[in-house]
């Protein structure tokens, strides 16, 4: 399977996801596994791209896009299904994405992927490294999964104090998500301002 392909087949997970999820607890359970799975196939993709030489500027296009996909979709249903979660938080996450997106690309006229057109060290320490991808992976995996499991765990009837604790908890793993998304965000702001300059 080419690393397009997984990149793919994650969307339609993900739409899979929101069509069948709160019909029945056993399908909400599967489908929070399924939501582990598409944001464990967002590192393999990147695996079998390298591995199999497969890297492209519309590969690297295609996965960014999809990322925002997958994202935005999740932010604004788990917000939609859910009573908790403020509706500021999926606006920043879908606005932060429009303008670094738009930014790559400008910077993809002038022939930069969006890993290429981050020059400055910090920013391409903050948006490309190791580290910061953990972060905000690990970040999003908690939030998607704790997400669904409040209205699966309400559904279920268990102790109040207990939904309310998970709740609660819910509600800052997804703000330190949205907030490290925000901050990821920054240094494309920044390494790109030269790209708008010189278009405008």
């Amino acid at each position: 399977m080419t690393a397009n392909a997984i990149t793919l087949f994650r969307l339609f997970l993900t739409f899979i996801v929101i069509a069948i999820f709160k019909q029945h607890t056993y399908i909400d359970i599967a489908c929070i596994v399924t939501i582990l799975i598409i944001f464990i196939l967002d590192s393999v993709d990147g695996i079998v791209a390298r591995k199999h030489n497969q890297t492209s500027t519309f590969g690297a296009v295609f996965d960014i896009a999809a990322d925002r996909i997958v994202e935005n979709v999740f932010w604004i249903y788990f917000a939609f299904i859910t009573d908790f979660i403020p509706l500021w938080m999926p606006i920043v996450v879908v606005t932060r994405g429009i303008l670094t997106d738009g930014i790559r690309g400008i910077a993809l006229t002038d022939g930069k992927t969006p890993f290429e057109m981050m020059t400055i060290p910090w920013t391409r320490a903050l948006t490309s490294s190791r580290t910061s991808r953990a972060l905000s992976g690990v970040s999003k995996i908690l939030s998607f999964t704790f997400l669904p499991a409040v209205p699966v765990f309400e559904k279920m009837q268990l102790n109040a104090d207990f939904l309310k604790i998970f709740s609660t908890t819910t509600l800052i793993i997804a703000t330190i998500a949205v907030a490290i998304n925000f901050i990821r965000g920054v240094p494309v702001l920044v390494d790109g301002w030269k790209y708008i300059k010189n278009s405008s």
